[in-house]
């Protein structure tokens, strides 16, 4: 078979016979040869659907269709190059529950303020860069004390370091590249094992912010770059590459990877990503990718 339409139940459901009895049969009727299917975790939570005769944007109206409002994630995928070689993930919403500017700007008693400049910042309707360097004049003179503070509370998501440690087993370098900020990229990457953490830097002074940034902004060309710089680094494409994110600073290298998965997406993602995750957790990247929960790598963390 030629593509692989992957289902990955969210969390307390499970993919019941009928469901996959249907949505076989649904490929069938658009001219599709159907195989067997692989079931790749126990208890009916993820399996492969291998098909062929048909393309995957179509396999995955398809499949949109029948499963509607259904908690199942799904992609439909060539089955060539499925395993990728580069992870490239967002942090703040994707890798960590939170965003991390926010929870700073509680510490200055602006969450809500900093939160909504945030929030339209992400769904796409206002300037990224613009927006950053508001808010982080906002932030003047918080000491660093309120940064160590928001680090140490920072909440990894469910199987963020699962997916770093399995594709870094299998050989896979792994990238956090992130609008947000370096002191809480750098915590994070070795948190959750992420080999290399690019960001923004916050201006110090005196061991308090000065409400401004140091150097280039990283928005969503300096993730697309990121993306194209690593893959060219490592003799690999952006096809060999899966990158995640949640928010519009993210669209550009979803669009451009071989797997790019909106997590948890903001509408504008929801609209214009095909491959999303919004039932289950970020194994389902792993299972996206063909890899058995058998041989998932999972830390302490995680487990």
């Amino acid at each position: 078979m030629t593509h692989i339409l992957t289902l990955v139940a969210g969390e307390r459901a499970r993919l019941a016979p009928k469901l996959l009895e249907t949505l076989g049969a649904a490929l069938r009727d658009a001219g599709a040869a159907t195989g067997e299917i692989n079931w790749l975790a126990p208890n009916d939570r993820a399996c492969d659907l291998p098909f062929a005769q048909l393309a995957d944007d179509r396999a995955h109206e398809i499949a949109r269709a029948t499963l509607a409002d259904l908690p199942v994630d799904f992609h439909a995928q060539p089955v060539e190059n499925r395993r990728k070689r580069l992870l490239i993930a967002d942090m703040d919403s994707t890798i960590v529950t939170a965003e991390t500017l926010d929870e700073l700007a509680a510490e200055a008693g602006l969450k809500d303020v900093i939160a909504e400049i945030t929030r339209r910042a992400m769904r796409g309707e206002i300037d990224f860069a613009q927006a950053l360097v508001e808010r982080v004049a906002m932030l003047a003179d918080l000491p660093e004390a309120a940064l160590a503070k928001t680090a140490a509370n920072l909440t990894l998501m469910p199987g963020a370091a699962t997916l770093v440690h399995t594709m870094r087993a299998n050989g896979a370098f792994t990238a956090l590249v992130s609008g947000g900020f370096k002191y809480f990229t750098a915590k994070v990457a070795a948190r959750t094992g992420f080999e290399l953490d690019l960001a923004n830097d916050l201006a110090m002074a005196e061991g308090r912010l000065t409400g401004e940034l140091q150097g280039p902004i990283l928005d969503k060309d300096g993730k697309l770059n990121a993306l194209q710089t690593l893959s060219a680094e490592r003799g690999l494409t952006p096809a060999d590459a899966v990158t995640v994110g949640d928010g519009a600073n993210d669209l550009p290298m979803l669009l451009a990877a071989g797997l790019g998965v909106a997590y948890y997406g903001k509408p504008l993602l929801r609209q214009q990503v095909r491959a999303q995750v919004n039932h289950s957790d970020l194994r389902t990247l792993l299972f996206f990718q063909g890899y058995l929960a058998e041989e998932f790598v999972s830390p302490a963390e995680d487990s």
